[in-house]
């Protein structure tokens, strides 16, 4: 039997508080243990976490049920990606290390089944949001994650909470359709698919459940998150589509 590919983005674990991220936490597990016994592949494509960095022997706490989780998975034979995200963009090797996922830095351009897939977390693509381009790039310079790392981590991570309880993901506002002409993911699809043919274009970021035709033959799909929609991508060998759990 083949088994299936699943796509989950933007579960923001950490915010906004320990109560509300640990009962979706909880969410996460069960459905991975509802995929599992259909799962050969699983793509996490970024902000997993409200706000992670790994100093040289120190993690940020907490998680443990969803780490188990994937250790078990992935000790099972079930390939991991993980997608950095705009919010967990300083994971280094420690997942690489103690759970097998491999670490996908931007996008990631794959064939399953005979359909081409372009993957991205989304953030920095398209038009517009210059000031978050800007600070992508000093977010991602090695010598500021550096100098990051060499503040105490009682103050680097009570600074990123801080900035974490402010963050769009602490709100839990639902996103809203502007257009497929605004929506500036599709825009970007529909640039990099003048250059090359791509069956399905698979995003997370925009936080709003989306399925939008570029051509007869071609899909942008966001996976929305698990704040408010539990949302989710399944390919079962022949279509890409939308899914929901709990929801």
């Amino acid at each position: 039997m083949t088994k299936n590919i699943y796509f989950a983005s933007d579960f923001h674990l950490g915010s906004p508080n320990h109560a509300e991220s640990r009962k979706r936490e909880d969410r996460i597990v069960r459905w991975l243990n509802f995929i599992q016994p259909t799962c050969g592949e699983l793509f996490l494509m970024g902000d997993v976490f409200d706000f992670w960095f790994e100093y040289k022997y120190v993690v940020p706490k907490g998680f443990v049920r969803l780490q188990g989780k994937l250790a078990e998975m992935a000790d099972s034979g079930i390939k991991i990606y993980f997608f950095k995200g705009n919010h967990d963009m300083w994971v280094k090797d420690y997942f690489t290390q103690e759970i097998g996922m491999e670490i996908i830095s931007d996008e990631l351009l794959i064939e399953r089944n005979g359909k081409k897939f372009f993957l991205h977390h989304g953030d920095g693509l398209g038009p517009g949001d210059r000031k978050y381009k800007f600070l992508r790039k000093i977010f991602r310079n090695p010598i500021c994650q550096w100098l990051f790392g060499m503040v105490p981590p009682r103050i680097g991570m009570g600074i990123a909470n801080g900035w974490s309880a402010h963050s769009r993901a602490a709100s839990k506002a639902e996103e809203v359709f502007v257009g497929e002409d605004k929506e500036w993911l599709a825009v970007y699809a529909k640039e990099q698919l003048s250059k090359q043919h791509f069956d399905y274009f698979v995003f997370g970021h925009r936080h709003l459940p989306l399925t939008i035709k570029l051509s007869e033959s071609s899909t942008y799909i966001n996976i929305g998150e698990w704040l408010n929609y539990n949302s989710y991508g399944v390919f079962d060998g022949e279509t890409l589509k939308l899914a929901y759990f709990e929801k």
